[in-house]
């Protein structure tokens, strides 16, 4: 295997590690249900990205020059990073979960690539095309059939223009970054930057919101894990998928996240999922089969 190849496979390893950690978080909050879900987000964001940039502290340092000439994409970055889950979490409570999650998650491949496309003059393929039409499919059947449960979705409008911001700016902070790399700032350096700058954006929301954590244990517990394995070991692995793939495969293979937090919720939370959920699963592993694996190349006969 060439060298191109070994690391994009290693891309779309590390993208699918960052899309399994992020899949516990909606199992993972559920286990301090009075825990307001915008403290739940500040925390596990903000707390995360300050994380990072500790890490990398030294990294940042040493490309203080390089990062300077290019400091609008460090702020886009950082501010897209503070509105992710103050949107994702807004939109989940106007609209409601299954509608704010697909709404979130689901645009941010289609917005990624037309960043690329308007600003790098980049094209999207027709087997890209193709597999993202799976992906969104299948998260439609798979939010759409979560239990049977109804939702409550007192302003269906702003949660979900709030779940286009939330993709929105997922799809950003994630081109951000990869610019950043582009210009030859490794990716700790990037990452650490742009997440630790969102992270300190975050802290006056986390201030405000997060007084349940110090209710109890369990709810400290769960604002810890969240904080160190979604959102810091998580971008972690995001941070070197980016480092080697495009923003948009990275927010494709990102589609993996709720077949993780489907499963998590039938094995841990109890949830049932009906055959629609499971025909949402597949069309979901079908996207990342067609999108990722290298196509059969054909021998020419005599």
């Amino acid at each position: 295997m060439s060298a191109p190849a070994t690391s994009r496979t290693a891309g779309v390893l590390f993208c699918l590690l960052a899309a399994t950690t992020w899949g516990t978080t909606g199992t993972a909050a559920s286990f301090a249900p009075d825990v307001p879900a915008v403290a739940i987000g500040a925390a596990a964001m903000g707390i995360g990205g300050l994380l990072q940039a500790l890490i990398s502290l030294r990294r940042i340092s040493q490309a203080r020059a390089l990062l300077a000439p290019h400091w609008p994409l460090l702020v886009i970055g950082a501010l897209s990073v503070a509105l992710f889950p103050l949107a994702f979490y807004g939109s989940m409570r106007l609209a409601g979960v299954t509608v704010g999650t697909v709404i979130s998650l689901g645009s941010a491949p289609a917005i990624a690539a037309l960043i690329e496309t308007r600003l790098e003059g980049s094209r999207l393929s027709p087997r890209w095309i193709t597999g993202v039409g799976l992906g969104l499919s299948g998260m439609v059947l798979l939010a759409t059939t979560e239990g049977g449960r109804p939702e409550q979705a007192p302003n269906l409008p702003l949660g979900v223009a709030l779940g286009l911001a939330a993709g929105g700016s997922y799809a950003l902070y994630s081109w951000t970054a990869r610019r950043l790399m582009q210009q030859g700032i490794a990716a700790p350096a990037a990452m650490g930057a742009t997440f630790g700058l969102g992270g300190l954006l975050l802290m006056p929301v986390l201030a405000a919101t997060g007084a349940p954590f110090l209710a109890s244990p369990g709810n400290l517990a769960v604002g810890a894990y969240m904080a160190l394995v979604p959102m810091f070991a998580g971008y972690l692995a995001f941070g070197q998928a980016l480092s080697r793939i495009t923003s948009s495969q990275a927010t494709t293979i990102s589609l993996f996240e709720p077949v993780i937090a489907a499963l998590l919720a039938i094995l841990v939370v109890g949830e049932r999922l009906p055959p629609t959920g499971w025909l949402g699963v597949g069309l979901i592993l079908a996207c990342l089969l067609w999108t990722e694996l290298p196509l059969p190349r054909h021998r020419r006969t005599a």
